[in-house]
């Protein structure tokens, strides 16, 4: 009796055990198929997330997050700002405020030119060297001259400027953002990226001259 009732035991849990080993494989293919068919997860569009963007390949989609960023961060504190405070001079070195925007403007036009196009420093074709060259250089040139515009006359050149930039980054890849351009000027290897990227940051550096001088303005 002992030995046929451990045979009926083995039995059981054998049984038991196969019927386990079933219902875990079939978990583990249910979970495998889940997997294979959640459907990938939307490029964030928001302002606040850097990275891939529709529209871009994924390295530039994350530098044109960064520019999105960056631009309206600028845009921010310069909303609604009258003609005197674009024209605020904090002293005899000093740019104003519209005099940097619009030279903003300007430095992503020569990188557009340089980067799109293949020209060097200073090869500006007519047209932009008559619209940007002062406001690339600043200075004397530009306090004499860059005043009385204005909010919207800056906002108009940003504006245009930065949508010719997502345009033409549209057609390009991630090849031609990491190409390295021998002949430019720096101590390092250059590439596309690193240039577009000073786009930024050099927005960046004018953001904080530019709260400045707001803050300045009497």
């Amino acid at each position: 009796m002992k030995k046929e009732s451990s045979n009926v035991n083995r039995r059981n849990f054998l049984r038991k055990s196969a019927q386990v080993s079933v219902v875990s494989s079939g978990m583990m293919l249910l979970s495998a198929s889940c997997k294979a068919q959640t459907p990938p997860q939307p490029i964030n569009d928001s302002l606040n997330f850097v990275g891939p963007k529709d529209g871009y390949t994924p390295q530039i989609g994350t530098l044109v997050s960064m520019m999105n960023w960056m631009r309206e961060t600028i845009l921010w504190p310069v909303k609604g700002l009258s003609v005197k405070e674009l024209d605020y001079l904090h002293d005899e070195d000093s740019n104003t405020i519209g005099g940097m925007l619009w030279h903003l403007a300007a430095t992503e036009r020569f990188y557009q030119i340089n980067t799109f196009d293949g020209r060097a420093w200073g090869d500006w074709p007519a047209k932009d060297d008559e619209e940007f060259s002062v406001a690339m250089g600043l200075g004397d040139r530009g306090r004499a001259t860059i005043k009385g515009n204005p909010i919207d006359f800056y906002l108009e050149k940003l504006n245009r400027v930065r949508e010719f930039s997502l345009k033409e980054l549209a057609k390009r890849d991630d090849e031609w953002l990491l190409k390295i351009d021998p002949n430019w000027g720096w101590s390092y290897p250059t590439n596309n990226y690193c240039k577009w990227f000073h786009v930024v940051e050099h927005e960046s550096n004018h953001n904080g001259q530019i709260k400045y001088i707001k803050s300045r303005v009497s």
